[in-house]
């Protein structure tokens, strides 16, 4: 009846509440094949410095996933995009691969690539709503065959990476990044209207004040 009437995914609920296990847990989660940072900027930007700003911020959060995962990457793939769907805006959108010297997940390689994609696809005269930061042609740590005659990461980039990484997780993110990201950023996500975090924020608690 609740399949027929709502949906099958209804019909799992009621059966997982009555005990009969239909969902499957996920016990490992599959690795990514590509890693992706997009965000649409707080507002319009039509100057290169604050869309290279968030390309660094969206760059450096990429690179941390990778890590996470325990992989390199070879390519990243920048896009820069207007908005798509006001008449009254010129339209323009553009995407770029950039190669990288050897497979890494150094944070500072990747932000280099992503702010060079997005100097190289900038144009002037447009309102950007968008930028994305691609990582692609992904490959594991331990599954990779280093060559030679080719370079390779630094050990002392690892060292670095893992430093950075180790402090972000004890003391928060963002702790430690890139120089180039600013606290008043003009493309940070719009938050005049966010919900106070009451149940997760210390900060954010209900005040009662006796009268």
């Amino acid at each position: 009846m609740l399949r027929k009437r709502f949906s099958v995914v209804i019909e799992k609920i009621a059966r997982e509440l009555r005990g009969i296990a239909c969902l499957e847990l996920e016990e490992v989660v599959p690795i990514k094949q590509e890693i992706c940072c997009s965000r649409s900027f707080g507002k319009r930007l039509k100057s290169i410095e604050p869309i290279q700003e968030a390309a660094t911020a969206f760059a450096a959060r990429a690179a941390e996933k990778l890590r996470q995962q325990n992989s390199l990457c070879s390519q990243v793939r920048v896009s820069l995009r207007t908005g798509m769907f006001n008449p009254n805006e010129a339209k323009y959108a553009n995407g770029l691969l950039c190669q990288l010297p050897y497979p890494t997940d150094d944070t500072r390689l990747i932000i280099a690539a992503a702010r060079e994609g997005i100097s190289r696809l900038y144009r002037d005269g447009y309102s950007y709503a968008k930028a994305q930061i691609l990582l692609l042609d992904l490959c594991r740590r331990d599954e990779y065959t280093q060559d030679l005659f080719a370079p390779e990461q630094p050990i002392r980039t690892e060292r670095l990476m893992s430093t950075l990484d180790a402090i972000n997780s004890r003391w928060g993110r963002g702790t430690l990044q890139p120089g180039r990201i600013t606290k008043q950023s003009e493309w940070g996500m719009r938050r005049e209207l966010l919900s106070p975090a009451y149940t997760t924020n210390w900060s954010e608690l209900f005040v009662v004040k006796a009268e």
